[in-house]
């Protein structure tokens, strides 16, 4: 029974979660300027990514586990730069980025968020902007349910969607589009994680408008995806 009522709890919220997406795409669709974009704070440039490992695509995919445990060592701006480059890093001249998009929109933004703050990863610059100072670890996972590993782990990566960007295009299709674009991204993450040798667990209950509140998003940003990633213990 209580299995039963917690699936009903998310079902609510999935459904919250795309009827507010639809209200931002009418709004934008009839004029309104979008949200604005979060202040930046200060800007740090990431390593250059790895564009090879000792680990093959099959090992990484045989050794897939959601981990929800995790050490207490701080993941390194090494390993830091190879997760969210493997989550949507620019890859071509032309913009094109390491998960397929459709029609490339590209209407995903992924954040790291650890003990220091809240960081917008910047695709084409390959770096990360604060928008966000102090620990937003406790207020995220409460948002995503309460889980203890979105709370216990070192890194977390909020991935995010922009239905509008998708609409333009694709109409009624683009939510689609948005959730299955966030998937890519976040098995190329899973997948990274292993080859770096950490642990991580995709979480997908969440409220929405308290990530976007924890983490001072704007309200045309729906997070899909929060991945907790850590050293194994």
């Amino acid at each position: 029974m209580q299995r039963a009522t917690k699936g009903a709890a998310v079902a609510v919220l999935v459904a919250g979660t795309v009827a507010g997406a639809w209200a931002i795409v009418d709004a934008q669709r009839a004029g309104l300027a979008p949200p604005a974009a979060p202040r930046v704070l200060a800007v740090t440039a990431l390593p250059a990514p790895a564009l090879d490992g000792p680990v093959s695509v099959e090992a990484a995919l045989a050794r897939r586990r959601s981990v929800r445990a995790f050490g207490a060592a701080p993941v390194t701006a090494a390993e830091r730069s190879q997760l969210l480059w493997a989550a949507q890093g620019v890859t071509d001249a032309a913009g094109g980025r390491t998960a397929p998009s459709a029609g490339a929109r590209y209407p995903l933004e992924v954040y790291a968020v650890d003990p220091s703050g809240v960081y917008h990863y910047d695709a084409r610059g390959h770096r990360l902007e604060l928008i966000r100072r102090g620990d937003a670890g406790p207020a995220l996972a409460a948002a995503a349910l309460g889980q203890a590993a979105v709370r216990r782990a070192p890194l977390r990566l909020v991935v995010t969607g922009v239905v509008a960007r998708t609409a333009a295009k694709y109409g009624a299709r683009a939510e689609r589009y948005v959730l299955l674009e966030a998937g890519h991204a976040a098995e190329n993450v899973l997948l990274e994680a292993v080859a770096l040798g950490l642990g991580a667990v995709p979480v997908g209950a969440l409220d929405g408008a308290k990530v976007r509140a924890a983490l001072g998003l704007p309200a045309d940003q729906e997070p899909i995806y929060v991945i907790a990633i850590g050293h194994l213990p």
